[in-house]
């Protein structure tokens, strides 16, 4: 696949410029747009050079930091709707989305993939391991919410439990009904276009479908279990 040149990628952001005149005439400010799509060039040209150290260096410390980190920041975001006991949301969280999404980051890589030689390979366990964590933080936001509200109205612990596991999952299920059918992933996508086989990338899509379902199970059923009341 030919890579592309800074000027066409400077070409691909003209057409946001039509988008924010339109958001200006009817909304009546285009800043939004303007901060997010700024926003958007600092944060990935940042997260470009990151990953280039980050591929390039063999220290198994700086990746088990970087996974960490990940664990953190999806634990925070994964309880921003929570408006009771934030601090111990957090620690549910933390424990849910670091169990959860460390055994399906395990299993795939070692189980799978057979990642043993070297045992640690950055280039391929760092963005396996956003995808997961990043699943989980959404699915997890999605049960915390739903359980808070639903014990609010008064319902019992199994109840909002399994209303909280039925919503959290949403994205997932309609993500394995819908792929091939209405969308073709973008890890599946980008494969295609780099020049695979387009059933070699289905096996990979596969692994990371039923990757992304695993981490948002595992991780909502940990965080709704710490949920439970004391006896």
């Amino acid at each position: 696949m030919t890579e592309i040149p800074l000027y066409a990628v400077g070409l691909c952001l003209v057409p946001t410029l039509a988008v924010a005149w339109i958001s200006l005439k009817w909304s009546g400010s285009a800043s939004e747009i303007a901060i997010a799509t700024g926003r958007m060039l600092v944060q990935l040209l940042a997260a470009g050079f990151f990953l280039a150290f980050l591929f390039s260096s063999q220290n198994v410390l700086i990746g088990i930091l970087v996974v960490c980190a990940m664990i953190g920041v999806s634990s925070m975001i994964g309880i921003r709707t929570v408006k009771q006991d934030r601090k111990r949301a957090f620690r549910r969280a933390l424990l849910a989305i670091g169990i959860g999404g460390s055994f399906v980051l395990v299993f795939v890589l070692y189980a799978v993939l057979g990642l043993n030689d070297p045992i640690y390979q950055p280039r391929i366990i760092i963005p396996l391991a956003g995808m997961i964590f990043s699943n989980a933080m959404t699915a997890v936001t999605l049960a915390a919410d739903r359980y808070e509200r639903e014990t609010d109205m008064g319902l019992g612990y199994v109840e909002a439990r399994n209303m909280a596991w039925g919503a959290a999952l949403i994205p997932q299920i309609n993500a394995l009904l819908a792929v091939g059918l209405v969308s073709l992933p973008g890890m599946m996508t980008g494969q295609i276009l780099a020049g695979v086989d387009p059933l070699v990338a289905v096996r990979y899509q596969i692994v990371v479908m039923a990757m992304v379902l695993q981490s948002a199970g595992f991780s909502v059923a940990i965080y709704l279990h710490l949920c439970r009341p004391k006896r």
